[in-house]
């Protein structure tokens, strides 16, 4: 049982009003829902405050909040977009229904329910406002040290002291966030975890721009999304047979190359599994830049540091 809520708030009674939150929880929604192969993935639940007419109130988050971790599901992500209101350390997650003295939902207020939720209940948290790396701190100890339970994963899309910017009528945050969904932050086997869409995240802002924080407790990586292996399996298992030893070469000479003659049908499969390793850096030519120099050449290819790391999952029967 995997769930995820959705939430995006434009509308505010008494705070200016954002433009992009809606349409980021909105477009996040459907590359949540399903994988790519169009499999289901996680079954979403949309809180979206466009206008007057449907606003997303204090009682409602808290309210979704319980819903999402009832009973215990296996995996549980929580997204938030909008307002972001630091208060005593802490950040505030405004509401429509913000007031002075209550602006929202306290992440604290969040980390208690979290706190009650099923010890084996794995949990992302997504906050795209503004410093929402204030989320999960102990400012009170006056160390900053994050304090989060076992299996609770949060990333954020700006440091505590930091706005979370708007542009085009998205969050620039979550229009990054979602190319890493459409598989730019997957791994060869088409898994997009959460060390991934950091990893793709960070990269997305430059050094004067906010930056995205990454705080966990987690001793595994759940998939947050598949996307197709960028290796089919079948050739990827092939690595063990045309590599028998992670250090050797393998071979090559014009006959693997299609435009060579006389055609070898057998060469040429093997040369076009070769360069899908090449396209995600599990092999490298020997003294050439490029395959098919290395093939012209009657040279050679190598793995990678990264390809000898793949070799020995298939070799343990992991792929």
């Amino acid at each position: 049982m995997k769930r995820a809520l959705l939430v995006g708030i434009d509308y505010y009674q008494d705070v200016g009003p954002l433009f992009g939150c809606v349409n980021d929880a909105s477009s996040l929604h459907p590359l949540l829902a399903r994988n790519e192969d169009d499999s289901p993935n996680l079954e979403c639940r949309l809180l979206a405050a466009r206008d007057a007419n449907g606003p997303v109130t204090r009682d409602q988050l808290l309210g979704g909040l319980d819903e999402l971790l009832a009973s215990g599901p296996a995996f549980a992500l929580f997204y938030f977009a909008g307002h972001g209101s630091p208060r005593n350390g802490d950040v505030t997650l405004v509401t429509s229904d913000a007031t002075e003295q209550t602006p929202g939902v306290a992440f604290a207020e969040v980390l208690a329910k979290i706190s009650q939720c099923a010890p084996h209940t794995e949990i992302l948290v997504i906050l795209d406002c503004c410093f929402s790396g204030g989320a999960g701190t102990i400012e009170s100890l006056n160390n900053g040290l994050a304090n989060l339970r076992k299996g609770l994963t949060v990333l954020t899309a700006s440091r505590d002291d930091q706005p979370s910017a708007e542009a085009g009528g998205r969050g620039m945050f979550s229009t990054y966030l979602e190319g890493a969904l459409e598989a730019g932050a997957a791994d060869v086997l088409g898994h997009v975890n959460v060390s991934g869409l950091y990893a793709y995240l960070s990269e997305s802002f430059g050094a004067w721009e906010q930056r995205p924080t990454f705080k966990a407790n987690i001793d595994r990586l759940h998939d947050i999304r598949k996307c197709e292996p960028r290796v089919p399996l079948p050739t990827l298992r092939k690595l063990t047979e045309w590599f028998p030893n992670p250090e050797d070469d393998y071979s090559l000479d014009p006959s693997y190359e299609p435009t060579a003659e006389p055609e070898d049908l057998a060469h040429e499969d093997i040369f076009a599994g070769l360069q899908k390793y090449r396209a995600c850096r599990l092999v490298e030519p020997v003294d050439e830049d490029h395959l098919y120099y290395a093939a012209m050449n009657s040279k050679g290819c190598r793995l990678t540091a990264l390809g000898k790391h793949y070799w020995h999952m298939v070799k343990e029967g992991r792929i």
